[in-house]
């Protein structure tokens, strides 16, 4: 991988001066977690409309095992299924947390995730904002540090790997490798507030 082996430790320091953000990699977790949501059931589970789909959803299989891991258990399933009682509060979190699972497993499994990314190897748009260094004293600020906006690609079978396997060393080398690619001062980019993909 390319960038600076020491760039987390180097940033890290001034982070110490009171900039507000997070590391590159984990704010790419939180997008790729909002893509795969955004691409989901829309209705709330907690209306008729969003529980009844995402029964329908995890009407399988695999679905029942996740509901399971969930704390679902078959004799409940069979219960609302013949209308003898309705999921509480509390059984709809866990239908939506097994439903989200669900999904995120199907998109990884399926490949769409990595298709959607690369879009056709044209890759994504991504915006990277940048640290808030309204709370840094003046004298420890980093000047120039503005919005970014890059196409990126070849990096989304990689990540999408990574983030199915949680692996948090790699995602944070696969941003070193974004970010290398902005100019010399890419590690003023090594955290930031957040970052947006335009897919």
């Amino acid at each position: 991988m390319t960038g600076s082996p020491d760039l987390w430790s180097r940033w890290g320091e001034w982070q110490k001066a009171d900039a507000r953000g997070l590391k590159g990699g984990e704010a790419l977790i939180l997008e790729l977690n909002r893509v795969v949501h955004a691409s989901g059931i829309v209705s709330p589970v907690t209306s008729k409309r969003g529980l009844a789909a995402r029964l329908r959803y995890l009407d399988s299989p695999a679905g029942r095992s996740a509901l399971s891991d969930q704390g679902v258990t078959s004799r409940t399933l069979r219960s609302w299924a013949r209308g003898k009682a309705t999921p509480s509060t509390a059984s709809r979190e866990r239908i939506d947390a097994a439903y989200w699972a669900r999904r995120r497993e199907n998109l990884i499994k399926s490949g769409w995730l990595t298709r959607h990314l690369d879009n056709d190897g044209r890759g994504s748009r991504m915006e990277i904002y940048p640290v808030d260094q309204s709370h840094v004293e003046a004298k420890y600020q980093r000047p120039n540090i503005s919005q970014r906006s890059i196409t990126v690609r070849y990096i989304w079978s990689d990540l999408v790997d990574a983030w199915a396997t949680r692996n948090q060393h790699l995602i944070d080398e696969i941003w070193d490798d974004v970010i290398s690619d902005l100019d010399s001062d890419y590690a003023a980019y090594a955290y930031v507030s957040a970052i947006g993909i335009s897919a």
